[in-house]
């Protein structure tokens, strides 16, 4: 199993090389991901990234229930992004809100404002390399931004800084709020 790399380690930092080519030593590096995220039980993971686990590659897995199997995409770009249309947005009950939180950056959860809908053009581990275009919405878009931005270098904790979102730490399971 790998080791989660933990901010503020430089390489969280730095955007990611591209693979060139899925050779055996990318094929080991995804089943080691993969065990790795299937490890983490507190919190659970949902995706991570190969910087998260030491390499500067392009490349992060996804699970986004128990019951999924883990997607794999390699050189992801974003290429268009849905909002949620304002009359829509308001005509929703509140909701809950959801925290985001980040393997790399243990007991830290912060609310996010992520597109709701993403196109994101990729390629998997299979034989063919070939590149992908495919929507995603609601949850998986939300894991898959998170991950894209851990291979630009940029951690969840930046996005609420920037986004001007308070963050929470986890403390004997209660959330507290983080004064800055």
């Amino acid at each position: 199993m790998l080791k989660i790399i933990h901010a503020p380690d430089p390489i969280l930092f730095q955007k990611t090389k591209m693979v060139v080519k899925i050779d055996k030593k990318i094929r080991k590096l995804i089943e080691e991901m993969k065990q790795t995220l299937l490890a983490q039980t507190d919190p659970e993971g949902v995706g991570l990234a190969a910087n998260q686990v030491g390499f500067n590659l392009s490349l992060f897995i996804m699970k986004p229930t128990k019951q999924s199997k883990i997607s794999v995409f390699i050189n992801p770009k974003i290429l268009k992004i849905e909002e949620e249309k304002e009359e829509k947005r308001s005509k929703k009950k509140e909701k809950k809100v959801k925290l985001e939180g980040c393997l790399s950056v243990p007991k830290i959860w912060g609310n996010i404002k992520r597109p709701k809908k993403i196109l994101l053009e990729y390629q998997t581990d299979d034989e063919s390399f070939e590149k992908k275009r495919s929507w995603f919405s609601g949850f998986e878009a939300v894991i898959i931004q998170h991950e894209v931005d851990h291979l630009n270098g940029i951690i969840f904790t930046q996005r609420a800084l920037n986004q001007n979102q308070p963050l929470y730490e986890e403390k004997e399971g209660k959330l507290e709020k983080i004064n800055r």
